[in-house]
């Protein structure tokens, strides 16, 4: 509202025409310089945009104590979770309005996924393998 007040104000008065006269043609100096500060500019936004997205800003401290064990869809939009906060387990039921713990036990150690588990699953194996080459590379 005020630049549309203030531009009004300055036309009324003549001196946006007056301006406009005596700035005369634009300089190829002077379009250099624009270009190279929008260059500038765009490449100092694309470096931040990088750096929140390489060292992970919007990661939370606090979500690293909560892990999720496991789970199972038991409707269309219920399921069961198992959660791991410090050394006890949550079982928790989740539904699109609300979050209700049913129980709460020890932790528990997981036994090792066998290997005839992951065969039935393509991506799994694939995944597997993936995981496996870069953690031989790192070596």
């Amino acid at each position: 509202m005020r630049l549309i007040l203030i531009f009004t104000t300055l036309a009324a008065t003549g001196s946006i025409a007056s301006a406009a006269e005596q700035a005369g043609p634009a300089s190829s100096g002077s379009l250099f310089t624009v270009l190279l500060g929008l260059i500038l500019v765009l490449g100092l936004v694309a470096a931040a945009a990088w750096m929140l997205k390489r060292f992970g800003a919007a990661r939370t401290v606090g979500a690293a104590h909560v892990k999720v064990v496991g789970g199972t869809s038991i409707g269309t939009r219920e399921r069961i979770l198992v959660v791991e906060v410090a050394d006890q387990w949550i079982v928790v039921g989740v539904t699109p309005t609300q979050i209700n713990t049913l129980t709460t036990m020890p932790r528990q150690e997981l036994p090792p996924m066998p290997e005839a588990a992951l065969a039935t699953h393509p991506f799994a194996v694939w995944l597997k393998q993936t995981i496996d080459k870069r953690n031989d590379k790192q070596k």
